[in-house]
């Protein structure tokens, strides 16, 4: 229905309540003043009006509760949505968080070493460096448990017939475990290598030969070759071995001078492994405190950045004439 019919229809609602009343009031004798019906009408319309307002807001209300539930229910949503979230993300966070353990090495096995001048028999030196067994001279460090070393050396004079030479070098070195380097016995095993290597490496050495030897610590290897000077011609024996962390190195050898026959090279390989032998059980009897998986905190030591061989504090001359500068040029040779 239109504005307008409506308007109209209101109209005759209004005439027609006005006749009645105006029958009414002729029936009971009354007649109409003007202004009584003013203040019925007024009120009438105003609660019309009334009405139409509350209904027309009525629909303005609905739909703002349905769209304030539906905002809270939303920041709700939103709400538990966040917090859960959060708690996953601070579950990720705490995981990223939580450091990873730190890696562990095992801790090294020997923690000092023997005495150097001490590590061999008498009879042994006896048969190894026969006129010298007070010619001890033990090598200069400043961290013993770490690196050490003593050198013997012998001169049989014969006279006219010439003379025999004996050089014999014992050097210790040790490793100890380290986060950033790895387990002493590792560290160890590398300069095992690097020894056999540079041993091979002499420079005009001839008739090289590598053997293994048995019964000597973890590893061990022979090195023999011939190194020919003006003193003499000397065979070189260099026996290398490993004990858990610790390196043991062997440099033996003999020469014979001023006419004296060459020394068998077998006989000095076999000496030299015999004192090898020794000088592992001398290591193995320090004792280790090590144990597997344990945690290393010490520091490297200061041997294990040591790159030099370790028998060349060792190389000091033979105090005798005759052999000193051949004890000393072979040692030299070798080192280069």
């Amino acid at each position: 229905m239109s504005e307008g019919t409506m308007h109209r229809a209101a109209q005759r609602d209004d005439r027609d309540e006005r006749a009645r009343s105006a029958g009414q009031n002729g029936r009971t004798g009354q007649h109409h003043r003007p202004g009584q019906d003013g203040p019925r009408r007024t009120r009438r319309t105003g609660r019309l009006h009334r009405a139409a307002v509350c209904a027309a807001a009525l629909p303005v209300l609905l739909l703002a509760a349905g769209c304030s539930d539906s905002g809270s229910g939303g920041d709700a949503k939103a709400t538990a949505g966040s917090g859960t979230g959060g708690a996953s993300t601070g579950g990720a966070t705490g995981g990223g968080e939580s450091a990873a353990p730190s890696p562990t090495v095992q801790a090294a096995t020997y923690t000092e070493l023997p005495e150097p001048c001490g590590v061999l028999t008498k009879k042994t030196l006896g048969d190894l460096v026969p006129e010298g067994l007070k010619s001890a001279k033990k090598s200069s460090t400043d961290d013993p448990a770490s690196r050490a070393g003593c050198s013997w050396n012998s001169l049989d004079n014969n006279g006219v017939k010439g003379s025999q030479f004996r050089w014999l070098n014992v050097s210790l070195l040790r490793f100890d475990s380290d986060a950033n380097r790895g387990s002493g016995n590792a560290q160890a095993q590398t300069y095992f290598a690097k020894q056999v290597a540079d041993a091979k490496a002499v420079t005009d050495a001839k008739n090289t030969k590598t053997e293994p030897v048995t019964q000597a610590g973890d590893e061990a290897t022979l090195v023999r070759y011939d190194l020919k000077k003006k003193e003499g011609s000397f065979k070189q024996q260099t026996v290398v071995a490993r004990v858990q962390n610790v390196v043991v190195t062997i440099d033996y050898n003999g020469a014979g001078l001023a006419g004296d026959k060459t020394p068998n090279a077998d006989d000095l390989a076999k000496a030299a492994e015999k004192a090898v032998r020794e000088v592992v059980a001398a290591v193995s009897g320090t004792g280790g405190s090590g144990s597997s998986g344990a945690s290393a905190s010490a520091s490297p030591s200061k041997s294990a950045s040591a790159s030099a061989s370790p028998s060349k504090s060792a190389s000091a001359s033979p105090s005798k004439a005759p052999s000193a500068s051949a004890s000393a040029s072979a040692t030299a040779d070798k080192k280069n």
